[in-house]
């Protein structure tokens, strides 16, 4: 017999899923949160026949489990611990662990792919073309490749996981992939994405508008309470605020707080690591501590949301020649323009700034963090240059006399 324990996220499932169709009855699957998994461990320990052979994937267990597991092993027990996660990378020191972040090619993994490759390399599965299809979607939608890859297919794959029950994705799954050369979506299903897509949208453009900044030491954070769609969100954010290093998603009802960052600098797993969490680099997450409360809730509650810059402009571009108006709250107003082809000035109220900057981006990063200024409307610009013009005639007519 065999044992897997499993994430009950989409990688997580998607082990389940491999382990059923090598495995078929002869699997018991349990799918777990992150707080949960100790417990099945040490039931396991307590209760199973010890000829069971456990798999734990996607999840790292305790260190009084790790000992437990390392004791079991060494009298004789079946374990194997697969993840990719590298706060787990300690677990190689062992016979029964195998954790990869990356592999050989340079490529991100997934649970779900080191599970994949571990069934077919022992001879419990056989490759197919549906089954690599099926394993590379949801390792470009963990490791957030999809994005980068422009491979909606991942999206969708793990917006049905959530529409579904996981009953229900897992015998979708375990028949597709049995009966069908190549994964695809069936019609209803894309229906149901199409509907789901528009809704998921609707959430974002209202989140956007709740949006709160705050600094965490040299970082700068974007906080919103959410109990949906997460990565989807995280990722929306990230790219309309860049100048945030990350997004921190609350869940208060769940009691977790999410992190996401679209930032190759930004490390969000080491943020998550200061509350006793852990994840990836760009998307991680923890439990609501005490500390992580006062941090992202209580110093956070009284802010203001950011606004959002204008989005039908023709006039006040972004990374105009003419130059580019912004506001913040407290009605000052800021123009960025460049000074030459290699640097970028501000001026605050007609007086410049003293710091210069090397690109467009680069200015608008500094407006937004430390005055949280936003692109202002046509309107608003036509009017400032208006103003200039009017302020500057005197001195021309001066000038001419």
């Amino acid at each position: 017999m065999y044992k897997l324990l499993s994430h009950n996220d989409l990688d997580g499932v998607g082990c389940g899923i491999l382990a059923k169709l090598a495995f078929g009855k002869e699997v018991k699957v349990r799918y777990n949160s992150v707080s949960g998994l100790d417990r099945e461990v040490e039931w396991f320990l307590e209760n199973e026949d010890r000829d069971t052979f456990l798999f734990i994937t996607d999840l790292s267990v305790s260190e009084a489990n790790e000992k437990r597991l390392e004791a079991f092993f060494q009298a004789g027990g079946k374990v194997q611990l697969l993840d990719h996660h590298k706060t787990a990378l300690h677990f190689n020191e062992y016979e029964w662990g195998h954790v990869v972040v990356e592999d050989e090619e340079g490529r991100l993994t997934s649970a779900t792919s080191l599970f994949y490759d571990y069934l077919v390399t022992h001879s419990f599965l056989e490759r197919s073309e549906a089954f690599d299809e099926f394993v590379e979607l949801v390792r470009q939608y963990d490791t957030w490749e999809w994005e980068k890859n422009d491979n909606h297919h991942a999206q969708r794959l793990n917006a049905l996981f959530f529409l579904l029950t996981i009953e229900e994705f897992e015998e979708k799954m375990i028949s597709r992939l049995h009966f069908n050369e190549h994964f695809h979506f069936d019609e209803f299903e894309k229906k149901i994405l199409d509907m789901e897509e528009n809704k998921i949208e609707r959430y974002i453009r209202r989140k956007r508008r709740e949006l709160v900044q705050t600094q965490t030491g040299d970082q700068f954070a974007g906080i919103v309470y959410a109990e949906s769609y997460h990565s989807e969100l995280g990722n929306e954010l990230g790219k309309e605020y860049p100048h945030l290093d990350y997004i921190a998603i609350l869940n208060m009802g769940g009691k977790r707080v999410s992190f996401r960052t679209i930032h190759d600098h930004v490390d969000v797993s080491e943020v998550a690591g200061q509350f006793g969490g852990g994840g990836h680099a760009k998307a991680s997450g923890c439990s609501l501590t005490n500390e992580a409360y006062q941090q992202f809730v209580v110093n956070t509650f009284h802010l203001e949301p950011l606004r959002e810059d204008a989005r039908r402009n023709r006039y006040n571009l972004k990374r105009s020649s003419f130059g580019t108006l912004y506001k913040n709250r407290m009605e000052e107003l800021f123009f960025l323009y460049p000074v030459n082809d290699q640097n970028w000035a501000i001026e605050q109220n007609n007086k410049n700034l003293e710091q210069t900057f090397t690109s467009f981006e680069k200015g608008e990063s500094f407006l937004k963090r430390n005055y949280e200024a936003w692109l202002v409307r046509d309107d608003a610009f036509v009017n400032y240059l208006m103003d200039q013009v009017r302020n500057e005639r005197p001195e021309e007519k001066t000038n001419e006399e």
